[in-house]
């Protein structure tokens, strides 16, 4: 079983990109240096704007998320897991976390990538206010046959 959704957003100047354990894309147009973590504002939907097919299959501990992050040729794939503790709730932040810590923000647990290891290429276009297209992929094992 699989279900996609496509993410726009764009970079900004404040774009770090130095945060050690999570990295987070926002439908909030602003950023602040304290906001190290955030790599995309101005995205067209947070948590709770997801498919309800994309979201039931998230929510379940055997649920495999994929990330596509992509700005013009520079692209980077993440690994994380969904839980069965997701809500999914927030209206304007997705949230990867390297941990297993969930909340309403939180859209991927056990992240193979955080902000402080994506490529330097990727938070330089997005320092640039350059377009970030995230595809997020979800993957759960088919009933047994």
């Amino acid at each position: 079983m699989e279900a996609q959704e496509i993410i726009r957003c764009r970079g900004h100047p404040l774009v770090l990109g130095t945060h050690p354990t999570t990295f987070e894309v926002t439908c909030e147009e602003h950023l602040t240096e304290n906001g190290n973590c955030i790599v995309g504002v101005a995205a067209d939907r947070g948590c709770a704007g997801l498919s309800q097919e994309f979201r039931s299959l998230l929510c379940h501990d055997d649920a495999m998320l994929t990330t596509r992050l992509a700005s013009g040729e520079i692209t980077a794939e993440i690994h994380a897991k969904g839980s069965d503790r997701l809500t999914l709730s927030h209206p304007t932040d997705m949230v990867w976390r390297r941990s297993t810590f969930t909340c309403s923000r939180t859209i991927g647990i056990c992240s193979d990538a955080v902000a402080a290891t994506l490529p330097r290429e990727l938070i330089a276009r997005l320092r640039q206010g350059d377009e970030l297209i995230v595809t997020l992929t979800v993957t759960r094992p088919g009933p047994a046959s």
